[in-house]
């Protein structure tokens, strides 16, 4: 019996890991892919007015990009105006051009135009994602803690623009003796989580990391560790990241998930200053 159950046990570890190992490749994947960050080739803040923003060497000429009132309308050479909606909207017009692409997105007050490189030198310098070893004592069933109303929690990218994200409860569980919690927002019908640790700008990237969940079942959720992230500004100075709130900031060692990348691994005040240009 003791044989059986261990052969149980053992099988069970194995599928564990294998079912990490799969959705880490994937991430990889996706990472990699045509829309991931690191084909992000700039990115530029548009004024009232024209503007004719600053494409990457061998970039083709997009044209003028007019900002009206919240509005941007692309003026093409030999084109019809193209009123170009954001990523705000859910589903922001990209316009493609010689394996470079551009499309509007919106931070806060300031609107921008996003510069994509299908051959970006970051995408081919890119080694891979690094990561902990997989531990299973890192999928820890957090007990949830449901708000009796929704409430509002402010998240600060690192652009200093503060957003009103909805928040439903809390998440809390025993790590290293402590009692700890992580607020989450919700995003997609899942939780997302962004939150720092005793790693982060040591083993992790200093701007804290991502780690998504899905809703709550019978008062509990599923808070799996070996699934953390680094946000986009791990890998490109061309991303707006949110950076985590005062009270997702945990004391103990979060030894799970992916670990810090140069060049962008020490702290988010390179990223900071970069995207204030």
């Amino acid at each position: 019996m003791h044989c059986i159950l261990l052969a149980l046990l053992l099988a069970l570890g194995a599928d564990y890991r294998s079912e990490i190992e799969n959705w880490r490749a994937a991430e990889e994947t996706s990472l990699r892919s045509d829309a991931g960050w690191l084909t992000l080739a700039g990115l530029e803040w548009l004024k009232e007015g024209e503007n004719r923003i600053s494409m990457p060497k061998g970039a083709p000429d997009f044209g003028v990009f007019e900002l009206r009132g919240g509005k941007v309308t692309l003026r093409a050479a030999n084109a019809d105006p193209m009123e170009m909606k954001s990523d705000s909207s859910g589903r922001p017009t990209v316009i493609e051009r010689g394996g470079y692409s551009v499309s509007v997105i919106e931070r806060g007050k300031r609107i921008g135009i996003r510069i994509r490189n299908r051959n970006n030198p970051a995408l081919r310098e890119f080694h891979g994602m690094k990561w902990y070893p997989i531990q299973e004592n890192y999928r820890i069933v957090a007990r949830w803690e449901a708000y009796e109303q929704a409430k509002t929690i402010a998240i600060v990218n690192v652009l200093g623009d503060v957003s009103q994200e909805k928040s439903t409860g809390r998440a809390w569980f025993q790590f290293q003796g402590k009692e700890c919690s992580l607020e989450p927002v919700d995003q997609g019908g899942r939780l997302f989580f962004v939150f720092s640790d005793a790693t982060s700008g040591k083993e992790t990237y200093g701007g804290g990391r991502f780690l998504y969940a899905d809703r709550p079942k019978d008062g509990t959720v599923i808070l799996d560790f070996n699934k953390a992230v680094n946000p986009p500004c791990a890998f490109t100075q061309f991303a707006t990241c949110p950076l985590p709130p005062g009270q997702n900031r945990l004391r103990v060692r979060i030894e799970a998930g992916e670990l810090t990348q140069p060049p962008h691994g020490s702290s988010s005040q390179g990223i900071l200053k970069s995207n204030h240009k």
